[in-house]
């Protein structure tokens, strides 16, 4: 650790720096440094604080930001604040910073301009709108398109919407506005186009990015206050008398700034405000006539800032998501259109009631205003109420210790919530939160409604002092069962969101309320103006004469011909209709008696009325009782209007035709409908479609076609692209961000990563209160924190035998679920359904699986870099070095207890207060959970800074994302307006309503219209609208509401369609059914429809098979049960029965899409899927009651659930469910409940009654078997029907198969042709002429027959058992084979085989190395083409430690490398442990664990590294003496011999000495034991006895002092001097101990040698490896593993001395590769071959090489190295050699390319014949001597680096500065050489040969440094 931190630091600590410093990982960012001499943007000024750029970038290089959301009053919008300047994006930690401030003194010459230490260059892409990135200094801004006056004027002449678009997205805007002078026409033309472009109600974010650049500019600060002033002095009077209409656009952006901006506004306008007032009074006086509406709104304004500035003195007003409201007068009751949404903080902390009225249902309301305001209170108060009620009562019980267990009825809580980190979605930032799962565990996910898209949730960390606001973003059920949700904030919320840390822990309630529907709706009740309401007459004032819908005028007239035929063809524009149709007679619709007749239209008599109603009436109302056909009604009187597009269409503007329904299933059926008579101009906006038809008509598909693309106008385009670029910037900066914030929640950081927000005194205590050698793990990750805090090897090894038993607290391994086994049948779970209503189709969660899987890698592949341990392994590579170390060493139970305990100390929230820190000296005396405060403290600063870093992006992310939903919008509208029909589920109408004003759709049909709240439907409709129908069932089910009290009290579930009904308004009711027979239809009529007639088609159907009634009633009484939740209920006696039920029409050969079963309980659906498995019950519907309205089907099994004994009927006695649920069937209705509780409802009475009379209810069901008419079966519960096994009876079927058995069934009435019966059993057909029977099952097929029988084989003649049905020719004879191979040996084949051509007998060969091996005699023939084979012969030569050599002849290269020796070591090392090491010279140190330990404390480390000594004071006292040293330190008292006085457990007295422990034996109990003789003294009658701790053996105390007091010559504990325990505990012997330990510490200390020597030779090892440019080309991988060991902070002597052998040995093989260029060809392959044999063994792990290795590596090294220069020179002199130098060659060529080892004898011979060739074989290589060699270098006199050579190797040389500027030939070969600009041609080489250069004269290595032999001479 020393040197780790200077005395001064080189950079100051600062909390300001990007969390990309201080070693965290970056991402792919290109580095870049601005050039010297240019300001650097963003650069941190000396003293370390970092500095916004505020200079203004050369134009079109960036426009403003600003952060939030602004609004208009009652928008519900607010900015976050005002432009954001960018800031810096990153720094350069210490070490980048010095690296690079090296590189630019290099590159300079030592003239460029240093970096001063307290400065940090800075890197960053500069975001810019737009996609603009900052440019360089030399380069040119790129050109900004200006804005002129005749693109402002051209702008007066457009929509609104598309003016503020375009100026917002403009990047010419900034410039214009920020002009100090400007002419007045051109000033006013800016006033009115502004004017024009703040009018966009569509638009308000584009609105606001457009005033935030106005409120900034020098037009707003200068331009306009000049203007105005200038006016008092305007001596023409025509133009004074224009300046009214200035000054009312000047006033007009004054409001619309006030209201975006009201704090940051009131300063910036001050200057025009003051000059304003005297300018208007000024042309008063001058006779100008200044408007009363210009005098209002100037009052307006100026009250208005005087309202602003007080709320500025009361500290009210500190940002601009200050709520506006415009002041009101004293005692003026609030309006709602001015009522916050959200629940205010007087609401949820006083139960004070709201002002609320009724909904009036019998007559008319006093004024539109009443009306709105009606509607708005009572549907607000429905979701405020459980809120409100909820947080007052969990309040009052908050400090009750059973909260988490208890259960409310308003809300849901959720404990120990977190936000953890930001995410961005397509709609703006979403937060994903944590929460606690712990009292969820029963919680079903896929079927609970919690946490529902759309849900709204309130969170507060202060007891509801405080609170946010959110709704639920994204559901996933996996993500849930872990505790994790998608939220996104309101507006309010999220500027509160700045001050959240991750670490903050908040109470989250949830209302149950689907609060996005609530929002749009109330929303739209605040914008809509009484005006624009449609229908007042009737709607408000309930007039029920009602007229003609405006468009239908007289004379108008309609073509009925396609609702009579059938459809034909399609025609023109996808109508299917044909031309002779439209020409056909047209009728006037408002003349009855030109209609055709209903037989001719296909409708009963009810219909035919309906039809008529709804085209002559402007506002109509058809109710459809079940079956009446209300959506077939719906379809003909759309298809009419279709047909008559030209009657209601307007010529200018196509009106699309508005469909909306309630559930995403009715408008698919409704669309599918319409599909049939209409092919094209639908869309369909609503949640997630199930129609495949439908596919192509949904907004997102159809904003996918390139001719929808290529039609957007340029504006919106250009929008597009610069808010995608945005988004995409801030996306990319924040995700880094947000992922280092979600890693702190995987685990413990690194400190290193903590490093900054550790005070230097913190720093060095953890960095040195261990040595770093306690951690025995490799590589640069290790970690201080991890030991600190308890989770190292030590903290957890150290009781390996503590709590074996699995600890399973967080239930990891328990997982509820359903049991393995069968796959269920698919039930639609209820949360799924919701989901599907409340999601549109484009808000869902586009992030596709693959994308989600990719940013879960990206964040786990950080954690592996940020922490020191994660919580858990996800993906491989996925654990740390060290965790895997720690854990490798761990029991399973011991790794869960430490998961357990770091996961426990991760949710905790308290953290060391900077007070406490601060007094904090030593950060390992601190108990473990201070240190894990400690930790929480400097984690939550590292948090905060990231979560401030990443801040303004979230805000840029937002806008963009804000504006981009925006133009969303825009698209969709141009979309929607050429539409024929819109099809729209009330959720989507309710958020599409700013685009439905715009569509303004003249005909609104509304489907199920009374399941609509009334809130809803007014909200669809626009001021276009002119003809509104109604289509419904007000008796079947009703809108809901969540309040009680609210549903029944103040009518709040009532519908707009009942409403009207109610208040006697003309409607039409559908009275013929044709959907259920008569006897079900009676349960309906007259009980709950007075009159409902049947249709002649369903009085034609049959019976149901196999049971006497088509309708029926099983009573019982077996209790409910509720679900865990207690939401919900559950009848399993139920279940059981209708899936057994189920099973048996399935057996009556009903198909499964005939049968639904319905229940009215969601619990219930999870009781019938657990019973219904797949394969059985696949296609059978099972669906709840209310998701089933406007379904049917054959039959309907009902269950009702409810059987208690309060006689709770709940929501069964509600008599629209009763209608629905008992109106579904067709065919047969069967129903299970208890009917003696339901029958105390009166609708159920009646209902009751009825069944009696008709024998149609009872306790149990007559099934009748199909086969056998007279067997009846009586059921009463699941379990009777096993008496119908195969849904007939228990007879035998007896039916006779085609095989001739009887089937075994019992009587069954499906497949009654048995065509899929199997038969089972024995098949007894005859397969041959033999007789042999068939063994096979019936049912199965035939197979030959095979029965073995004896046969003669042909071939051969042997005879062999055969398959009977197989021929004797193709029978394989399995006799041995008799023939003989050519070598001799017989065939080893059988005889019908083909003879082997590989002979597999063993024979006995002469390997290359001499030995005789036994081989597969095929292998010989190899041999001879040079198969190699290896040698399994033992080596035989000892090796030097004196054992034999475990390896084989093969291993050991023959004898070339020698195994490393195995035998073991057995030495006993100086710590009494025993090596466990094979045999070595010198033992490493010991790996097993230490066993020194004190009193105090066991050391944990490896037993051959160095111990901390203990700091605790010494225990050892007495009453006589007291050792006042330290623990680790030798006592400074004597041994203290007086007897103890202390009685032992058997009464007698002890044995043993004052202060020492009590022996646990007696003299008088243990005589025979305590004075057997040792040393002599023990059966003295006064001896007194010692008990060693470490063995529990007692000695006489004198003998043992002087056994102990002995000095020995070798360095060791003393022992037991019975069983030869080391003594290591004993605090008599204590002295002793401790001077033994610090020898041996001192020896440990020497083994692993002196920090100070082993850097020193680190960092020499280091220079020499940088050196090696040769190992770097030729063996890249081996260099880098040797640079990165040299890093390795455990380095030991013996480690240090391994790794120089091992860069020597490298760099020695890297030089022999790279000679190989100097060979032939042929040559090299066998050179490769011997240099891979010497890396392999190389490679080989060791701890260090023996004396016997080094030695072989030399010899073989220096053998090659001979070779490859004897090679080298024949390469270049063949054409000299002659006959003897040849022969000399080949002698050496023997020698140095033999297998034997290598002798001295052998290298003294080549040494003695290769200096004989030195002469005819130069060793240059040249083909010249060595002498003429040197004469020519000095001859020429150039220094190193000036000789070169050809691509074919011959030389030449460069004078001057030695670098090419020429091209030249080579007068050898014609190849080019040379080159131009002092770079050498690619092809040419330097020639090292010549002068022994290592780099040319001119190149950069040249230029960096001098070569070493100069460097020398100049030394």
């Amino acid at each position: 650790m020393d040197g780790r931190r200077p005395v001064q630091e080189p950079y100051p600590r600062q909390h300001n720096v990007n969390w990309r410093d201080a070693g965290l990982p970056q991402r792919g960012r290109n580095r870049a440094i601005n050039a010297p001499g240019y300001p650097q943007r963003g650069a941190a000024q000396p003293g370390g604080n970092l500095r916004v750029n505020n200079n203004p970038l050369p134009p079109g290089q960036r426009e403003g930001r600003y952060r939030g959301a602004g609004r208009y009053p009652n928008q519900g919008r607010r900015n976050q604040g005002a432009q954001a300047n960018d800031g810096p994006r990153g720094q350069w930690n210490e070490q980048e910073n010095e690296a690079r401030r090296r590189r630019n003194e290099s590159q300079d010459g030592g003239r460029g301009r240093r970096i001063h230490p307290c400065e940090s260059p800075c890197f960053h892409q500069n975001p810019v709108p737009g996609g603009a990135q900052c440019q360089e200094p030399n380069k040119q801004p790129q050109q900004l398109r200006r804005i002129g006056y005749k693109f402002l004027d051209s702008l007066l002449q457009k929509d609104p919407s598309e003016v503020v678009i375009t100026l917002a997205s403009s990047s010419g805007l900034k410039e214009l506005l920020s002009q100090t002078s400007m002419k007045p026409s051109f000033l006013q033309l800016i006033c009115q186009v502004l004017r024009r472009a703040c009018s966009s109600r569509m638009d308000r974010q584009s609105v606001q990015q457009l005033l935030g650049m106005v409120k900034e500019s020098n037009f707003l600060k200068i331009c306009l206050p000049q203007y105005v002033a200038d006016m008092m002095t305007e001596a023409i009077p025509a133009v004074r008398h224009q300046f009214p209409e200035h000054i009312s656009n000047i006033i007009s952006l004054l409001q619309d700034l006030m209201s975006i901006f009201p704090a940051s506004s009131v300063q910036k306008i001050s200057m025009l405000m003051s000059v304003l007032p005297v300018s208007i009074n000024a042309l008063r006086a001058s006779g100008v006539d200044i408007t009363e509406q210009i005098e209002k709104n100037l009052e307006k304004v100026l009250t208005l800032i005087q309202h602003l500035q007080e709320k500025r003195r009361e500290g009210t007003l500190r940002a601009d998501n200050y709520t506006l409201v415009q002041p009101q007068a004293d005692g003026q009751e609030e309006t709602y259109r001015t009522m916050t949404i959200y629940p205010t903080y007087n609401e949820v902390h006083r139960d004070k009631k709201p002002f609320l009225r009724p909904n009036i249902v019998s007559g008319r309301y006093d004024s539109t205003s009443v009306y709105l305001d009606t509607h708005f209170r009572l549907l607000r108060e429905d979701f405020v109420r459980p809120l409100r009620e909820g947080i007052l009562e969990l309040l009052q019980n908050f400090e009750d210790k059973g909260l988490r267990k208890r259960k409310f009825d308003d809300i849901r809580i959720y404990f120990d919530t977190r936000i953890i980190t930001p995410l961005c979605s397509s709609s703006g930032i979403v937060y994903k939160v944590q929460f606690d799962t712990k009292p969820l565990k029963f919680v079903r996910w896929q079927n609970s409604k919690r946490l529902l898209y759309g849900s709204l949730v309130c969170m507060s960390k202060d007891n509801f002092e405080t609170f946010l606001f959110a709704t639920v973003s994204n559901r996933d059920n996996a993500d849930l069962s872990q505790g994790i949700v998608q939220l996104c904030f309101n507006e309010h919320s999220q500027a509160l969101l700045a001050e959240v840390q991750p670490s903050d822990s908040f109470l989250m309630v949830e209302t149950t309320a689907y609060f996005e529907a609530y929002r749009h709706v109330l929303e739209g009740l605040q914008e809509i103006q009484e005006e624009d309401i449609p229908f007042q007459k009737y709607i408000v004032e309930c007039d029920v004469l009602v007229k003609e819908p405006a468009y239908l005028a007289m004379g108008s007239t309609y073509n009925l011909a396609p609702l009579i035929e059938e459809p034909s063809p399609v025609g023109k524009e996808g109508f299917l209709v044909s031309p002779d149709d439209l020409r056909r007679r047209r009728v006037n619709v408002l003349d009855p008696n030109q209609w055709p007749s209903m037989e001719a239209l296909k409708l009963d008599e009810s219909q035919m009325q309906a039809l008529q109603l709804a085209l002559t009436k402007e506002l109509a109302i058809i109710q459809g009782p079940p079956g009446t056909g209300k959506t077939y009604v719906g379809l003909k009187i759309v298809q009419a209007f279709l047909t008559n597009e030209q009657v209601w269409q307007s010529t200018l503007q196509k009106f699309p035709i508005l469909v909306v329904c309630y559930t995403n299933h009715a408008l698919d059926q409704f669309l599918e409908g319409i599909y049939t008579s209409q092919k094209s101009g639908i869309v369909r906006v609503g949640g997630r479609s199930s129609s495949e038809i439908l596919k192509q008509f949904t907004l997102r598909e159809l904003r996918k076609k390139c001719e929808f693309r290529r039609s957007l106008p340029t504006h919106l385009r250009r929008a597009y692209m610069n808010i995608i670029t945005q988004m995409k910037q801030s996306e990319q900066e924040l995700g880094e961000g947000a992922r280092h914030l979600e890693c702190t929640a995987h685990g413990v950081l690194h400190e290193r990563h903590l490093e900054r927000y550790i005070t230097i005194q913190h720093w060095d205590s953890l960095m040195n209160g261990l040595v770093r050698e306690i951690l025995s793990f490799q590589g640069s990750r290790n970690s201080m924190i991890l030991e600190w805090l308890g989770l190292g090897v030590t903290a957890f090894t150290q009781n390996g035998a503590e709590n074996p038993v699995a600890e399973n607290q967080d239930g990891e391994e328990e997982q509820e679920g359903e049991e393995e086994g069968e796959q269920l049948l698919e039930i639609p779970e209820e949360a799924d359904l919701i989901q599907a209503d409340r999601v549109i189709e484009e808000e869902e969660a586009a992030r596709p699986q693959q994308r989600r899987e990719d940013e879960n890698g990206d964040v786990m592949e950080l954690a592996n870099m940020l922490l020191a341990m994660k919580l858990e392994k996800q993906g491989q590579g996925a654990a740390q070095p060290q965790q895997e170390a720690v854990e490798w060493e761990m029991q399973p139970a011991q790794r869960r207890k430490m998961k357990q305990k770091m996961r426990a100390e991760l949710c905790k929230l308290n953290a060391m207060t900077e007070a406490e820190a601060r007094g904090v000296q030593d950060l390992w005396q601190l108990d473990l959970s201070s240190r894990w405060r400690l930790y929480r403290r400097w984690l939550q600063m590292y948090q905060g800074e990231i979560r401030r870093k990443i801040l303004q992006h979230e805000q840029q992310y937002q806008v963009a994302a804000e504006r981009l939903a925006e133009l969303r919008l825009q698209e969709d509208l141009c979309i929607l307006k050429e539409a024929l029909v819109v099809g729209m589920t009330t959720t989507g109408a309710a958020k599409y309503r700013q685009i439905l004003q715009k569509v303004e759709p003249r005909i609104v049909i509304v489907e199920e219209a009374a399941e609509v709240l009334e809130a809803h439907t007014i909200t669809t409709l626009s001021k276009a609208c002119q003809h509104l129908i109604l289509i419904g069932d007000h008796q079947q089910l009703r809108p809901s509401a969540n309040v009680y009290d609210l549903a029944k009290n103040f009518n709040l579930e009532m519908s707009l369609f009942e409403r009207l009904v109610k208040v006697g308004f003309p409607f039409v009711r559908l009275n013929y059914q044709h959907r259920m027979r008569p006897e079900i239809a009676q349960l309906l009529t007259p009980h709950i429809y007075r009159e409902l007639e049947n249709h002649p088609s369903v009085l034609k159907y049959e019976n149901i098979k196999g049971i006497l009634s088509n309708l029926f009633f099983v009573e019982h009484d077996f209790p409910e049960q509720e679900t865990q939740e207690g939401k919900s209920h559950q009848n399993p006696h139920e279940a059981q029965f209708v899936v057994e039920l189920c099973k048996y029409f399935l057996c009556q050969d009903y198909l499964p899409s005939q049968i639904t079963i319905l229940t009215t309980y969601t619990g219930q659906l999870f009781c019938l899927r657990k019973l219904m498995p797949a394969k059985i019950f696949t296609g059978v519907k099972v669906h709840v009651v209310d998701k089933y309205q406007g379904e049917e089907n054959d039959i309907i099994l009902l269950s009702l659930v409810r059987s208690n004994k309060e006689e709770k009927a709940g929501f069964l006695q509600i008599s629209n469910r009763i209608c629905v649920a008992l109106s579904r069937a067709k065919k047969g209705l069967y129903c299970i409940g208890n009917m003696g509780m339901l029958g105390k409802v009166p609708l159920w009475s009646k209902i009751i009654h009825t069944l009696w009379e008709k024998g149609h209810i009872g306790r149990s069901l007559m099934l009748c078997c199909q086969n056998h008419p007279d067997t009846r079966t009586l059921v009463s519960k699941g379990a009777d029907f096993c008496r119908v096994p195969e849904g007939g009876c228990t007879r035998p079927c007896e039916f006779r198969l085609n095989c001739g058995h009887v089937c075994t069934r019992a009587c069954h009435p499906y497949d009654l042709e048995h065509k899929e019966f199997q038969c089972m059993k024995p098949c007894q057909k005859v397969l041959c002429k033999d007789g042999h029977r068939c063994p096979q099952l019936c049912f199965e097929r035939c197979g030959p027959c095979m029965v073995k029988v004896l046969k003669t084989i042909p071939k051969c003649g042997h005879q062999q058992m055969v398959p009977c049905s197989t021929p004797e020719s193709e029978f394989c004879c399995q006799e041995p084979c008799q023939k003989y191979l050519k070598c001799g040996h017989r065939c080893s084949m059988s005889c019908g085989q083909e003879c082997s051509v590989q002979c597999l007998e063993m024979v006995m060969v002469t390997l290359k190395c001499g030995h005789n091996q036994q081989v597969k005699c095929w292998i010989t023939v190899e041999m001879k083409h040079g198969m190699p084979v290896k040698c399994k012969t033992k080596c035989p030569i000892p090796l030097d430690c004196g054992h034999a050599c475990p390896g084989s002849c093969h291993t050991c290269f023959e004898g070339r490398f020698h195994e490393q020796c195995k035998s073991p070591c057995k030495r006993f090392l100086i710590c009494s442990h025993k090596c466990q090491q094979p045999c070595t010279r010198e033992c490493p140190p010991c790996q097993q664990a230490c066993q020194n330990r004190c009193i105090h404390s066991q050391c944990k480390k490896k037993c051959g590294e160095m111990c901390i000594p203990c700091m605790e004071p010494c225990e050892w006292r007495c009453q006589h003496y007291q050792c006042t040293k330290l623990c680790s330190e030798p006592c400074n008292r004597p041994r203290c011999d007086v007897p103890c006085t202390k009685l032992l457990r058997c009464g007698h007295t002890c044995i043993g000495l004052c202060g020492e422990p009590c022996p646990k034996k007696c003299r008088v109990c243990h005589q025979d034991e305590i004075t057997q003789i040792f040393f002599g003294f023990e059966d003295e009658p006064d001896a007194r006895f010692v008990e060693l701790e470490d063995c529990d053996h007692i000695f006489e105390a004198q003998g043992l002092d002087h056994y102990m007091d002995e000095d020995e010559i070798v360095i060791k504990l003393k022992v037991c001097p019975s069983c030869q325990t080391v003594i290591r505990k004993n605090l008599r012997y204590g002295t002793i101990v401790k001077r033994r330990l610090e020898e041996i510490e001192r020896v440990k200390e020497r083994i692993q040698g002196p920090v100070s020597e082993i850097e020193t030779r680190r960092h020499r090892l280091q220079g020499v490896l940088e050196g090696k440019a040769v190992l770097r080309r030729n063996l890249s991988i081996k260099y880098l593993m040797l640079e990165e060991k040299l890093t390795h902070p455990d380095l030991s002597t013996k480690s240090i001395g391994l790794l120089e052998n091992l860069i020597g040995f490298y760099g020695r093989l890297g030089e022999l590769m790279s000679s190989l260029n100097k060979l032939d060809v042929s040559e090299k392959e066998g050179l490769r071959r011997r240099l891979a044999e010497i890396q392999e063994w190389l490679d080989k792990p060791r701890l260090s090489f023996t004396g016997q290795e080094l030695s072989d590596l030399q010899s073989e090294i220096q053998r090659l190295t001979y070779l490859v220069s004897l090679l080298a020179r024949c390469k270049t002199a063949t054409a000299k050699m002659n006959t003897s130098i040849s022969r000399e060659i080949a002698t050496l060529q023997q020698i140095l390319e033999g297998t034997k080892k290598f002798t001295q004898e052998d290298e003294k011979v080549v040494k003695m014949k290769m200096e004989e060739l030195k002469t005819a074989l130069p060793e240059s290589g040249l083909g010249i001597s060595e002498e003429e060699r040197v004469q020519i270098v000095s001859a020429f006199g150039y220094p190193q680096g000036h000789w070169f050579k050809c691509p074919n190797g011959h030389i030449y040389v460069i004078g001057d500065c030695g670098g090419a500027m020429e091209r030249s030939k080579c007068p050898e070969c014609k190849a080019v050489i040379g080159g131009v600009d002092h770079t050498l041609e690619h092809s040419n080489r330097l020639a090292p040969e010549m002068d022994g250069a290592t780099h040319a004269a001119w190149s950069e290595t040249a230029n960096n440094m001098l070569n070493f032999e100069d460097l020398r001479r100049l030394i």
